[in-house]
């Protein structure tokens, strides 16, 4: 069962990063400074410590929240999110014509 978590956590989050604003950044950064290991050692860390925060903020609200609250919170916030993109398209689409 942990080993499926791991899995699924690692894929989940690498498919999640292909072609951030971090990628890029890192990219960036190591095409200008011509360092590449210590860009990869600074954006690492720094992504390490982030997900630190995210996954102990995570443990601490699924605490506080009910775990069917937080996922209907979640699926909530996903769909204005996607009426919101859509709405978005359609204005740029109109606009275009």
């Amino acid at each position: 069962m942990l080993i499926t978590l791991l899995f699924t956590t690692y894929i989940t989050v690498f498919l999640a990063e292909m072609g951030d604003k971090t990628q890029l950044t890192t990219i960036t950064l190591s095409s200008t400074t011509n360092k590449p290991l210590a860009v990869f050692i600074g954006s690492s860390t720094a992504l390490i410590l982030a997900t630190l925060l995210g996954a102990l903020a995570g443990g601490s609200i699924a605490n506080l929240i009910p775990d069917y609250l937080l996922k209907m919170l979640s699926g909530i916030v996903f769909l204005i999110i996607g009426v919101n993109f859509l709405s978005q398209s359609k204005k740029e689409a109109t606009s275009n014509s």
